[in-house]
Order: structure tokens, then C-alpha cells, then sequence
């Protein structure tokens, strides 16, 4: 891996000692600096169990990507650095109805003290979630809660606490992770080819391109505007997202995508 390039793509100038607060920084600048995005699911391009791909997508294209890939590339980077770093399985939905198992990537940072780090989940965390109990284990809007076997990662929403996904500390390796990935980019059942999604968190707030509508949320302040055509969506990807497309890409794939 070219370290230099990946840091230089998510504008990381901080420390590379195996410390906590580094893995926090890291963390969130990369959330920061990349976008989760399916849009490669709508345009008719496979997105393939590979680090040296994800690695020419996100660093050398500028593009962003999901869970497989942004989590899957973040995991070589923080081993590059020198941190210990083990892949967990999550399942995402409700405690009572889980999706199934692989549906979702994260990683456990760290031998003592371990941590969770998700860089791929949307509208997550920006700072890594502590699994000692003996530690404040939220962040704002998000905790870690012990259940019986598992662990939920939780959102207040509503004043009340709900399951985003369920997971356990079994060790898994990239390609566990490929039989997923595969039916989210083809199944009819999976969220991911019903609409093309491209998320970044800004200051105070977040903006999502969601289909063919662009959402702004600051604080308590939520708009939503009409994106008319491909013309139009290209220039809020590089303005807002920070990347092309290929010149070749129907976006109006993004835009409208056939339904399921």
C-alpha cells in the first residue's frame, strides 16, 4: 500500500504512533474526507472482494464506496500503521429481526482496550466506540451495548436508544465477506439496488445525495432539493463529494434506477 497517498487522500497530517488518539483521528478525518456511496451498484459496475481495487477506487480515484470496501481498505491501513486490527461480521437492523450474518463490516482496533471502528455505515459514529466495559462506551449519538452473546451498536433516536446492528468478536477474514457483497449488488431484496445513495457528514450536519434528491440536514435544519439531470448531478458529485465520474457513466442510472 502507498500510506503516503491514502493519508494524503484523507487529509491526515496527524500522528502514526499506535495510540488511541491517533486511531480517533484517523477515524474521523476519514469519515470526514469520504463519502459512503452504492453508486457503482446503479451504474452497472461490480464491485469485486480486492484491496488493490478498493485501494485504486478510493485513494486513486477519489471515489467513495460501502461497507466492504471503506472498512476493508481502512482495516489494511491501520495494519500498515501498525495497529492490530480483526474484521467483525454485523447484522444490521433491529435487536428483535437482524439481517443476516456478513451483512455488514466493522473492525475491533487494538488487543487491550479494544475498540470499534466503522468507517462504512453511513450515518455512524465519528469516533471509534470503546468495548470495555469499564468505559464510557457512547459517543453522542451512538453506543455500544453488551447483550447476552453479542453487542449492539445503538442510535438515540427519538430519546430513546435503537439497535442499528448486532455483531460478535469472532474473527473473520475479507473474503468471509464476499457472498454479501455480491447479493447486495444484485439482489432485488437488498436496499442497496432499490436507490443510489452518496453520504458525507459536514460541519454540524450532513449532506446525502439520495436518489435524485439532494438532502442538507444542520442541527435541527433539514432541506431538500430536486436533482433534475445527469448534467446537474455530475456537478454536485465533484462540488460536494469531491469526484468524477467516468465520462462513459449513465448517470441518469443514479438519477432513476429500474425498479426491482
Amino acid at each position: 500500500m502507498d500510506v503516503e497517498a491514502y493519508l494524503d487522500r484523507i487529509a491526515y497530517t496527524g500522528p502514526r504512533e499506535q495510540t488511541p488518539e491517533t486511531l480517533h483521528q484517523l477515524h474521523r478525518t476519514h469519515l470526514l474526507a469520504v463519502p459512503f456511496e452504492n453508486l457503482d451498484i446503479a451504474l452497472g459496475n461490480r464491485i469485486s472482494i480486492d484491496l488493490p481495487l478498493f485501494f485504486d477506487k478510493i485513494v486513486g480515484r477519489k471515489r467513495g464506496g460501502f461497507c466492504y470496501e471503506l472498512n476493508g481498505l481502512f482495516a489494511w491501513l491501520l495494519r500498515q500503521l501498525g495497529f492490530p486490527v480483526t474484521l467483525l461480521s454485523a447484522r444490521v437492523g433491529p435487536a428483535e429481526s437482524p439481517g443476516a450474518e456478513f451483512d455488514h463490516l466493522i473492525l475491533m482496533v487494538g488487543d487491550k482496550n479494544p475498540m470499534v471502528a466503522d468507517v462504512g455505515f453511513g450515518d455512524a459514529f465519528l469516533e471509534p466506540l470503546s468495548l470495555d466495559p469499564d468505559v464510557n462506551t457512547h459517543t453522542g449519538q451512538h453506543r455500544l451495548v453488551r447483550t447476552d452473546a453479542d453487542w449492539q451498536m445503538q442510535k438515540l433516536q427519538d430519546s430513546s436508544w435503537k439497535c442499528q446492528y448486532t455483531f460478535s468478536l469472532v474473527p473473520r477474514q475479507l473474503n468471509d465477506f464476499g457472498n454479501m457483497c455480491h447479493h447486495h449488488q444484485t439482489s432485488s431484496g437488498s436496499h442497496f439496488t432499490q436507490k443510489s445513495t452518496c453520504t458525507l457528514p459536514v460541519e454540524r450536519g450532513r449532506i446525502t445525495l439520495s436518489g435524485n434528491r439532494l438532502i442538507k440536514t444542520s442541527g435541527e435544519r433539514r432541506t431538500e432539493t430536486n436533482i433534475d439531470d445527469a448534467t446537474e448531478c455530475r456537478a454536485l458529485l465533484k462540488t460536494r463529494f469531491g469526484f468524477d465520474l467516468e465520462e462513459d457513466a449513465n448517470v441518469e442510472m443514479i438519477l432513476n434506477p429500474p425498479p426491482g
